[in-house]
C-alpha cells in the first residue's frame, strides 16, 4: 500500500483524521501584531498551497495546518492502533512505558448475525469549538455528509467504504465524467440516458492521454530520486507491484486507476506532479465544465447506514466486515455553523447543512480552517501561517500562546534551527545534514546542546529474499530439507546485518527482525512474548550467539550454524577439505544473488551479500553476486520466478494485510497480484491471512499475524533487513525538550500533546 503524497512531503504530523486531538480556527481580521513576542514557537515548513481545509487539503503540510485547528472522532496510539475508548482513555504500553490515550469519542464495533457490522460512536458532551459553540453529533454527521456528497472531490475515500446505502446515495447524483469513468471501467454499464457517444469518446481520450502522462510523471520522479530504471521498477517503488518489465506508463496508469476504482479524487492522491484532475481539465479546455455537470439519477436522500441515535451519538452500519474501516471512523468533526449552514440542517428531513450536490459554502472556508483543537488559525501571510492558542481546548489551553508555520527551503530548515530563526523543522537527513548537526552540537552527536534530533521510522522496510522455486531440495519447496537449505543462507545474511546497515545508514536506519514494518501495530516488539532475533538459532533449535560475543565470533558462529543447516539439507561435507563437495538433488553448490546497486555496490545490503559470499566460499558454496546496473533484469527475473536471491524494499501501511505478498494465489502466474515473488505456498499461512483480514478484533489479528510472520520466517524466503528513518529536529536552546511528547513515532508526531509543549 502507498503512502500517497507523503512520498514527496515529509509531514511533521499525521492528518487530523488520525490524530487524537489537534487544533482550532479564527478570523483573518485579527491583528497579526497581537501574536508576536517571546511566547512564540516557529516551525520551518515546506511551501503551503493554502488548501487548509479538513475536507480539501492535499499536501501533508497543508494537512498539518488544519490539524492545528481540528479534532477527529478517533485517534491512534504510537503504533497506529485506533483508540476506541477516548472519553475515559486507554492505557497502552510502548517501548516499556505506559501511556494513556484520550480523545473526544468512543467507538464500539458490533458484528450482526446478518453479516452487517455496526460502528456505534459516542461523543463527549462537553467539547466546544474555538469560538465557544458546543460540538454535537450533528457536526459529525454534517462532516460525514460532506465527505460522502456525490460532488465531493477531495482526497478522502470515506465514501468507498461498504456503508449500507452509500452507493445508492453517491450514485443518486452523478457527474457526466463519473458516469463515463464507470463505463470505462466496465463497458457493459449503460449511460446512454445521460451521456452522448461523442461525450464518452472525448472524455475517454482525455482520460487515457492524461493518465499516461500522470503515470509517466511518477516514473520520472522515481527515476530521478530513487534510482528506478524504468516504469515497472518505478511502479514497484510507488507501491504498485506486478508490472512486467516492459510495461508502459499506460499500463502503470491502468493499475493505478483500477486500485482507486477509476476515482479521479483517489488517483490524484498518487500524484508526483500535477494531479490527474488538473491534467484532464487542461486537456478538455472550455469543455471541462460540461463534463463536471451533475445529473440526478435517483431520489435517494440519505445514507441508509448512517443513523443519528442521540445528541452525541450515531451508528454507521457496514454491509460486510472490513478490517480497514475503523481507520476511517476517526473523521474530522468540523463545525456545522462555520463550514455549513445551520438553517439547512434538519436530520429528520434529510437536510445536512448544505444543498446536496453543492459544496460551495464549504469550499469558501478552504483557506481559513476552524475547529475544536488546541490552536486557532489567524492568518497566512508572506509565507507564514499564524496560530494563537485556543482557551476552549478540551484538554486545556496550550502553554505556548503563538505558533508560526514558516515556509523554509530544505537548506534553511537546518541552519534555521541551529541559528535561532526556527525552533522545529524536518530537514532531509542526508550525510551532509548528519555531519552538520553533529558539528553544531558540542558533543558531536545528533542530539546535543544546539539541536535535538527525533528519528522517526519511515513507512517501509528493506529485505533480502530467496525464491522457493529456485532454492529448494528435490523440487519440494516446502520440505524441511528445502527450508534448511534456505536457513543456511539466511543465517549468514542475518549475522552481517548490524555492522553493514550501521555502516551504510548510521543512525538513520535500524535492523528489523520480522518481515513487517516497525511502524505497524502488528509488528512484534522486543517486549512481546515469543520475540526473537531473526535466524539466531541453529538446526537443533539452540541459540547461535551468546552475550559478550565479538562481531568476529558471531560471524564464525553463524558460519558453523550454516554448515549444520546445509548438512541437514542433504549437502555432502568433506572433513578433510573442510568444504561441501556435493549438493542434494534439485539443489546446487552455486547460486546467484541479484542486487540493483547500479554496478557500483551502492545499496544498503551490498555489504551483507558480499560478506556472505566470502564466508560461503570458504565452505565450498559459490554465491555469485550480480551487481545490476539495469534493475529491469531483476524485475524480469522476479516476474518469471527465476531469480534465486535478491535485495529490495517494500512499502508499508497502517493495516498489515499480508494477502498481496504472501498468499499462495499471489505467486506470479497464479492469477493474483503476482507479488509473492518468494513463491511461498503454504495452506496454513493462507488460512491465517484470510482469518486475520476477516476479523475486526485487533488483538486477535495481531496474534494471528505473529503466527503468519513465524511461518514466513520458517520458510526462510525473506530476511528482514532494515528500516530507514526520517527526522524532526528541535532547538535545544529554545524548546523545553522535557515537554515534547515522548516516544515520537510515525503515527505519533510532535504535534500530539502540543498543548503541553513549552519554550525555554
Amino acid at each position: 500500500m502507498r503512502n500517497s503524497k507523503a512520498k514527496r512531503f515529509l509531514a511533521l504530523a499525521l492528518s487530523a483524521v488520525m490524530v487524537v486531538a489537534t487544533a482550532a480556527g479564527c478570523k483573518k481580521g485579527d491583528k497579526k501584531e497581537e501574536y508576536k513576542g517571546a511566547d512564540t514557537l516557529v516551525v520551518g515548513y515546506s511551501n503551503f498551497s493554502q488548501k487548509f481545509s479538513p475536507f480539501f487539503s492535499e499536501s501533508a503540510y497543508d494537512q498539518d495546518v488544519y490539524a492545528m485547528t481540528a479534532v477527529g472522532l478517533l485517534g491512534t496510539d504510537r503504533e497506529g492502533n485506533m483508540v476506541m475508548k477516548g472519553i475515559e482513555g486507554e492505557k497502552r504500553a510502548y517501548n516499556g512505558t505506559e501511556y494513556t490515550y484520550t480523545g473526544i469519542a468512543d467507538c464500539e464495533i458490533k458484528e450482526n448475525s446478518d453479516g452487517t457490522v455496526d460502528y456505534n460512536i459516542t461523543m463527549r458532551d462537553d467539547i466546544k469549538f474555538s469560538d465557544g459553540e458546543p460540538m454535537t453529533i450533528d457536526d459529525a454527521i454534517f462532516s460525514l455528509y460532506v465527505f460522502c456528497d456525490p460532488t465531493y472531490d477531495g482526497s478522502s475515500t470515506m465514501s468507498s467504504l461498504p456503508v449500507v446505502g452509500m452507493k445508492d446515495y453517491k450514485n443518486s447524483l452523478r457527474s457526466v465524467s463519473s458516469m463515463i469513468l464507470s463505463k470505462i471501467a466496465d463497458d457493459t454499464v449503460d449511460i446512454s440516458e445521460f451521456v452522448t457517444d461523442e461525450q464518452y469518446e472525448t472524455y475517454k481520450a482525455a482520460f487515457e492521454k492524461c493518465g499516461t502522462a500522470f503515470a509517466q510523471a511518477i516514473a520520472d520522479y522515481c527515476i530521478a530520486n530513487y534510482g528506478a530504471k524504468d516504469v515497472a521498477s518505478a511502479a514497484t517503488l510507488w507501491g504498485f507491484k506486478g508490472l512486467d518489465a516492459k510495461a508502459t506508463a499506460a499500463d502503470f496508469f491502468n493499475m493505478i486507476a483500477e486500485e482507486y476504482g477509476y476515482s479521479i479524487a483517489g488517483i490524484d492522491k498518487e500524484a508526483a506532479d500535477a494531479p490527474l484532475s488538473e491534467l484532464i481539465n487542461a486537456e478538455l479546455g472550455d469543455r471541462a465544465e460540461e463534463f463536471a455537470t451533475y445529473v440526478k439519477t435517483s431520489d435517494v436522500q440519505n445514507i441508509a447506514g448512517v443513523k443519528r441515535t442521540g445528541d452525541y451519538s450515531l451508528t454507521v452500519t457496514l454491509s460486510e466486515v472490513d478490517a480497514t474501516a475503523v481507520y476511517q471512523m476517526g473523521w474530522v468533526v468540523a463545525p456545522l455553523h462555520y463550514y455549513g449552514d445551520k438553517a439547512q440542517y434538519n436530520y429528520d428531513k434529510n437536510q445536512f447543512g448544505f444543498p446536496k450536490g453543492d459544496l460551495s459554502i464549504v469550499k469558501e472556508k478552504t483557506t481559513s480552517p476552524m475547529g475544536a483543537g488546541p490552536y486557532k488559525f489567524v492568518s497566512y501571510e508572506n509565507g507564514t501561517v499564524t496560530f494563537v492558542k485556543n482557551d476552549n481546548y478540551y484538554k486545556g489551553a496550550p502553554k505556548i500562546t503563538n505558533v508560526l508555520f514558516k515556509e523554509s527551503s530544505d537548506a534553511d530548515k537546518l541552519t534555521g534551527v541551529a541559528t535561532g530563526t526556527l525552533d522545529i523543522s524536518d530537514p532531509s537527513i542526508s550525510d551532509a545534514a548528519v555531519k552538520a548537526i553533529k558539528e553544531y552540537n558540542s558533543n558531536g552527536e545528533m542530539s546535543g546542546d544546539k539541536i535535538d534530533t527525533s528519528a522517526v521510522d519511515n513507512l517501509g522496510y528493506g529485505y533480502i529474499a530467496m525464491c522457493a522455486k529456485c532454492v529448494n531440495v528435490g523440487g519440494d519447496i516446502g520440505s524441511t530439507e528445502s527450508k534448511n537449505l534456505r536457513k543456511a543462507f539466511a543465517t549468514l545474511f542475518s549475522v552481517y546485518r548490524d555492522t553493514v546497515i550501521n555502516s551504510y545508514y548510521g543512525e538513520r536506519a535500524s535492523v528489523i527482525q520480522y518481515p513487517i514494518s516497525n511502524t505497524s501495530w502488528a509488528a512484534p516488539k522486543p517486549t512481546d512474548d515469543g520475540y526473537e532475533i531473526a535466524f539466531s538459532k541453529d538446526v537443533d533449535g539452540k541459540p547461535i550467539y551468546t552475550d559478550g560475543m565479538t562481531d568476529d565470533q558471531k560471524f564464525e558462529a553463524a558460519l558453523q550454524a550454516a554448515i549444520g543447516y546445509f548438512k541437514a539439507a542433504g549437502y555432502t561435507w568433506d572433513d578433510a577439505e573442510g568444504k561441501f563437495t556435493a549438493a542434494p538433488e534439485g539443489a546446487s553448490l552455486s547460486y546467484e544473488f541479484m542486487i540493483p546497486a547500479d554496478g557500483t555496490g551502492d545499496h544498503p545490503s551490498f555489504g551483507i551479500v558480499t560478506n556472505t559470499s566470502n564466508a560461503l566460499k570458504s565452505i565450498g558454496i559459490d554465491l555469485q553476486v550480480n551487481d545490476l546496473s539495469d534493475s529491469t533484469v531483476l524485475w524480469d527475473a522476479l516476474d518469471a520466478n527465476t531469480c534465486d536471491m535478491w535485495a529490495a524494499a517494500w512499502g508499508a501501511s497502517v493495516d498489515p494485510d499480508m494477502y498481496q505478498i504472501y498468499h499462495s494465489s499471489s505467486v506470479a502466474g497464479a492469477g493474483g497480484s503476482g507479488s509473492n515473488h518468494y513463491c511461498i505456498m503454504d495452506e496454513n499461512l493462507d488460512k491465517k491471512i484470510v482469518d486475520a483480514r476477516s476479523s475486526l478484533d485487533q488483538t486477535y489479528r495481531k496474534a494471528v499475524y505473529k503466527e503468519c510472520l513465524d511461518i514466513i520466517l520458517d520458510w526462510a524466503c525473506e530476511i528482514p533487513t532494515y528500516q530507514r528513518q526520517n527526522a524532526v529536529i528541535f532547538s535545544a536552546e529554545r524548546v523545553n525538550l522535557d515537554t515534547v511528547t515522548p516516544d515520537i513515532t510515525t503515527f505519533w508526531g510532535w504535534l500530539n500533546d502540543l498543548e503541553l509543549l513549552e519554550m525555554q
